[in-house]
């Protein structure tokens, strides 16, 4: 049964991603609570309640389902426990199963390749020397991924060899790993899939994006690739959200190795690189969101104008928390600045996104990087950098 507007959406996680889950769920007449660990989190100030609580206390999850129709993530690392004690008072979307396999790279890496989605060369190891017989297996640059944990590029060791096996079995907490064999890649693409309990399907065009020290620096939509990637990305997408039975969405990562395309990992949950949707589409990857979990019919996801986004990391804030001159990017035109009300800026934290729309890809990602470079910040100079040829980086 759907959750229909005028219903109140639980979202498990209050970070930017629940922040602006949220604003469009209020746009479509919903009422929102959210649970997440931090007091000042993104998306306490655009939400009816917010719970302070772990994501592993199953009883603060289980209080927030029985206030709400539907409960929904933003984030992958709540409990399993929680998902379960949430289920008994009402529809979790995605599923606790959805969760369990995405959670684990181990997990999730066995569940691709053992349905045939293509996967890069990987092994398995659950000890310090399984690490040194998986780096001398697939020889040569690799790197190595705790299970559990992690994100923009965090939970992984770079190894050139064997000899590094100590070191990147330390780097992994003395958790399962996986081993991925490094790759030249032609190009990073992203693709989201939206299905709904009804069985409604709908998928965003690929995304091309850009990654710098293993951060997403800059993403584009559509990709500008060949027509026949773009329809295998897309069918990708589409095997793997009925192969996962996913309610809500899933997002795909994906290499461009040797002109075919390799799964890298997937997120359950709106991604970062498809913030563009919000400004160049019809409907962005936030109501599309919410339309799937409250299992209305889902939004088309035509491109309206190519767009471009360039992310707004915490080092362009002074030591004293001073924001940048961001009067500087609205003067140019077809750009726009979004914000996540973060309260501490760090190093490396999302602290918000450009977006820019274009006459085509190019000129979309241009004028965001132009907007970026404007703040006169020696990270402008690397958002910047156009991506020539391929980096290499761990398989999916």
């Amino acid at each position: 049964m759907a959750l229909l507007p005028g219903g109140t959406l639980g979202i498990l996680g209050g970070g930017q991603l629940g922040r602006m889950t949220a604003m469009a769920a209020r746009e479509l007449g919903y009422r929102i609570h959210a649970l997440d660990p931090d007091p000042s989190c993104a998306a306490r100030f655009v939400v009816e309640q917010c719970i302070t609580a772990p994501f592993d206390d199953a009883l603060a999850a289980a209080w927030l389902a029985h206030h709400v129709g539907v409960v929904t993530i933003e984030i992958e690392s709540i409990a399993e426990a929680s998902l379960r004690a949430a289920e008994q008072h009402a529809p979790v979307r995605p599923g606790p199963e959805v969760l369990a396999m995405v959670q684990d790279r181990v997990r999730q890496k066995r569940w691709l390749a053992d349905r045939g989605f293509p996967v890069g060369p990987f092994r398995v190891a659950q000890s310090e020397a399984e690490v040194r017989e998986g780096l001398s297996s697939l020889g040569g640059r690799c790197f190595v991924k705790a299970a559990r944990g992690g994100y923009d590029g965090r939970g992984q060791f770079e190894a050139e060899g064997e000899e590094d096996a100590p070191a990147a079995w330390s780097s992994t907490g003395g958790q399962a790993c996986v081993i991925e064999r490094a790759l030249a890649l032609e190009a990073e693409l992203s693709v989201l899939v939206a299905r709904s309990p009804s069985g409604e399907v709908a998928v965003h065009p690929p995304a091309l994006n850009h990654h710098e020290k293993r951060i997403l620096a800059w993403s584009v939509l559509p990709a500008p690739m060949p027509p026949r990637l773009l329809a295998r990305a897309e069918e990708i997408a589409r095997e793997l959200a009925m192969a996962a039975n996913v309610e809500g969405l899933l997002v795909i990562e994906l290499f461009l190795v040797g002109g075919e395309l390799l799964v890298n990992e997937l997120a359950p949950r709106p991604h970062n690189s498809f913030h563009t949707s919000a400004v160049g589409c019809v409907t962005s990857q936030f109501e599309q969101h919410v339309r799937a979990v409250c299992d209305l019919p889902l939004g088309s996801t035509r491109i309206l104008r190519p767009s471009a986004i360039v992310n707004l990391l915490g080092d362009l804030w002074a030591d004293d928390g001073t924001a940048p001159a961001f009067d500087r990017v609205l003067a140019a035109s077809d750009v726009r600045l979004h914000l996540y009300g973060k309260r501490v800026a760090r190093p490396g934290r999302k602290m918000g996104h450009l977006s820019a729309t274009g006459d085509s890809p190019e000129d979309a990602i241009a004028r965001v990087r132009a907007a970026f470079a404007s703040l006169g910040s020696s990270a402008g100079a690397g958002a910047n950098r156009a991506a020539k040829g391929g980096e290499a980086r761990g398989a999916g």
